[in-house]
């Protein structure tokens, strides 16, 4: 079983940056398609972006569109969210999962999940 470990959050103003770690450990991290999801207080968890294992294909939610990126790094088992022109929408708890991404159609989430990290954007 994989174990996720993110990192990264904080709180920062509306336009604002930031950029959120997962680190993998327990399984082969460059066999498995990553995500990262978000939970925003009294609403469900939602999908933000997500990377194939050698990262030839990323997909986004449409409203992180050219704002957010999704990066990995096979040798340091870790992958990134890079969050740019940050509203105060996009705050949320954020959390990354390993799962399914094929060539073509949507990310299938698994069943692990971080305990996520707190992004706050003020306006």
């Amino acid at each position: 079983q994989v174990q996720l470990v993110e990192s990264g959050g904080g709180s920062v103003q509306a336009g604002g940056s930031l950029r959120l770690s997962c680190a993998a450990s327990g399984r082969a991290f460059s066999s498995l398609a990553m995500a990262w999801f978000r939970q925003a207080p009294g609403k469900e968890r939602e999908f933000v972006a997500a990377i194939t294992e050698n990262g030839a294909r990323t997909i986004y939610e449409d409203s992180v569109k050219g704002r957010f990126t999704i990066s990995r790094d096979n040798a340091h088992d870790t992958v990134y969210l890079r969050m740019t022109s940050l509203k105060p929408e996009d705050t949320a708890v954020y959390y990354c999962n390993s799962g399914v991404l094929h060539y073509s159609g949507p990310y299938y989430p698994g069943n692990r999940w971080g305990q996520g990290t707190q992004v706050t954007v003020s306006s």
